[in-house]
């Protein structure tokens, strides 16, 4: 009831997340980044704490890999969960249990790393992850977006997805891009565009408030001198 895109830009650094699901309101529960640490996905039968505890052992130094193999060992109802991550030298890496939800699928390549379940094929996440490659010199946030369009467009679940979001961080503890469609019976990645296509001309403002008010630009509302 899933699928979902984890990425890298090479030349910026920065990570990110999308991802689109069935049920209400994916980006309060699955996606997680961190500055200069890696991007994670949590899905399935998704269990929130894992995101944190994958970028805290990839803040320590371990690859995706290392980080997603230490998480899972021992760990109770493990089978039930769908994990992608990638890390800070690009590396990718994943874990899909035994329980996933219907057809499911995983594609890894440098920087990126897309999963699915209760999906139209199982080829579908590698039609994610050569979207995210063909569009290198994009920002990360769109490449991000053409990813998950293109699962969309190449058959996306069995039902209806209702939610969607988009995560990128880059410098800052706080993420540069953060959107969130919770519910919408139609299109939710229709609308994250929509909404991605409106903040990414204030994008660069609403940083330079947090960097420095004194150089941003007023915010042209009214009473605003």
């Amino acid at each position: 009831m899933t699928f979902s895109i984890a990425g890298r830009c090479a030349r910026s650094g920065a990570f990110g997340v999308a991802i689109t699901t069935s049920s209400i309101a994916v980006g309060a529960r699955c996606p997680h980044a961190r500055a200069r640490v890696g991007a994670v996905a949590t899905q399935n039968v998704t269990d929130p704490n894992l995101g944190p505890l994958l970028l805290d052992l990839m803040e320590k130094g371990m690859s995706a890999s290392a980080a997603i193999n230490a998480v899972v060992k021992d760990r109770p109802f493990i089978d039930y969960r769908q994990l992608t991550a990638v890390d800070a030298r690009g590396g990718s890496a994943s874990w899909s249990g035994r329980n996933i939800l219907g057809t499911h699928g995983v594609a890894e390549q440098r920087d990126c790393v897309a999963a699915g379940n209760l999906l139209k094929h199982a080829s579908l996440p590698r039609v994610m992850t050569d979207a995210f490659a063909a569009h290198a010199g994009e920002h990360l946030a769109e490449r991000l977006l053409r990813s998950l369009a293109a699962g969309l467009d190449s058959g996306g679940e069995e039902g209806p997805v209702h939610s969607a979001a988009l995560i990128v961080y880059h410098e800052q503890a706080f993420p540069l891009v953060s959107l969130r469609v919770d519910w919408d019976d139609e299109n939710p990645i229709r609308v994250l565009r929509r909404l991605w296509h409106d903040y990414k001309p204030q994008m660069g403002a609403y940083l330079q408030r947090a960097i420095d008010p004194t150089q941003a630009p007023s915010y042209g509302v009214p009473g605003d001198p």
